[in-house]
């Protein structure tokens, strides 16, 4: 272990991390100039930032800006040392062993408009919001006939899914579906050569056109999961220890596999929530109180909610604000409430990226971040957690992983 990395005792305090996932957006034309933040309704994330609010770049330069690299960040780990890619995370959490050539990759079902072969239109990087029932019976299928040497297919939740590529193509290029919606993606489908992913993309088609859930849902009007997208490629990552680094027992709640994947190679439990979706009916409540119980024998919690970003994927301004104000009064507000009952303790808020509306995909903004401790809570009045307060500040991290050991302290 080095020096930087040796272990601290922290006196007992309680340390919460919540995670609005891509809270953080531009000014808005049709918010009067405002960003969602702005807008929303936030009085329990407002009154963290009256006593530390400011920007943190949890992307450092040259590296996608990914929710991957983010969080890392946000827990402490420089992602430029330790990133070996998303996928292997996500199947850290899916219980998932590689071996040392493995090659992990997300899997999306995805939704491609075939206009003619020359024009490919990136439609939905969820296949519509695909239920896990559906997207699994997908899965199942891609199993059987899907048959490359190779190559090994997990099914995950919903959309999001895992294939493992024994000495598989590392540097092939891929590329986020989140990033191209809406974009014509004929040039990058149709190659052939050196980077074996766009044939396996084709070889999906004719197994997923007349699967019986893609029937279904053509009859019902909805987008069908039509295509695989594999992505986010990496080796298996190999993390110091959280408890190492810092001297605290932690756990982590979330709905999505990577967030979980993160936390388990960092050693912090992972703590199912029933309900717990990724989407925007996802239940608040029920994470902030399974946090709130394993505070009781945890030193620190790293709560994350993907609705937020969801809602920018989707473009959907609406859905951002209710995202939004839904983390601010069932996760924000419960957790403040609740710490209470603890003797000391320091809550930390923050958009891990932006996912900005015009947008509708990650970048590599400064994020905004906010956090205090109990006896600064007990004074606090006014405050405004937002972009533009964050900005104005002056505080800015410039390694977005010095953020942590700084709330530590």
């Amino acid at each position: 272990m080095s020096r930087g990395d040796r272990a601290i005792t922290y006196n007992a305090v309680k340390y919460v991390l919540l995670v609005g996932d891509g809270m953080g957006d531009y000014p808005l034309k049709e918010l009067g100039g405002r960003t969602p933040l702005e807008v929303a309704k936030t009085p329990n994330m407002d009154k963290i930032a009256s006593c530390h609010v400011g920007l943190a770049k949890t992307i450092p330069e040259g590296m996608e800006p990914g929710s991957d690299v983010a969080n890392l960040s946000l827990l402490g780990y420089d992602p430029r040392q330790y990133h070996t890619g998303r996928a292997p995370l996500e199947a850290a959490s899916m219980g998932i062993e590689l071996g040392s050539t493995d090659v992990a990759f997300r899997m999306n079902l995805v939704t491609l408009e075939q206009r003619s072969k020359d024009e490919i239109i990136m439609i939905s990087h969820s296949s519509g919001d695909i239920s896990t029932e559906e997207g699994r019976a997908i899965i199942a299928t891609l199993q059987d006939k899907l048959q490359v040497n190779g190559i090994r297919i997990f099914p995950g939740v919903a959309y999001r899914h895992l294939m493992v590529w024994s000495n598989g193509p590392l540097a092939a290029r891929t590329i986020p579906p989140h990033d191209v919606l809406g974009q014509n993606m004929a040039a990058y489908v149709n190659q052939s050569g050196n980077n074996p992913i766009p044939e396996l993309i084709r070889l999906s088609w004719n197994i997923l056109r007349d699967h019986p859930v893609n029937i279904s849902r053509r009859k019902s009007g909805l987008n069908e999961a039509n295509s695989i997208w594999p992505w986010g490629q990496g080796l298996p990552p190999s993390l110091p220890p959280f408890f190492e680094k810092f001297g605290l027992k932690g756990g982590v709640i979330s709905a999505v596999d990577l967030l979980k994947g993160i936390g388990i190679s960092a050693g912090l439990r992972s703590i199912y929530v029933e309900g717990a979706t990724g989407y925007l009916d996802t239940n608040y409540r029920g994470k902030a109180d399974a946090a709130l119980e394993a505070l009781e024998d945890l030193d620190f919690m790293l709560l994350h909610v993907e609705a937020p970003d969801e809602a920018g994927h989707a473009g959907s301004v609406e859905e951002k604000i209710q995202a939004i104000e839904a983390f601010d009064q069932e996760v924000v507000g419960r957790v403040l409430n609740e710490l209470k009952r603890f003797e000391r303790y320091k809550v930390m808020v923050a958009s891990d990226h932006l996912t900005p509306i015009p947008k509708r995909t990650h970048t590599d903004d400064p994020t905004p971040i906010a956090w205090a401790a109990k006896e600064e809570l007990e004074r606090a009045q006014g405050g405004e957690f937002s972009e533009r307060a964050a900005q104005a500040s002056g505080l800015f991290f410039e390694n977005g992983h010095e953020l942590l050991p700084n709330l530590l302290k």
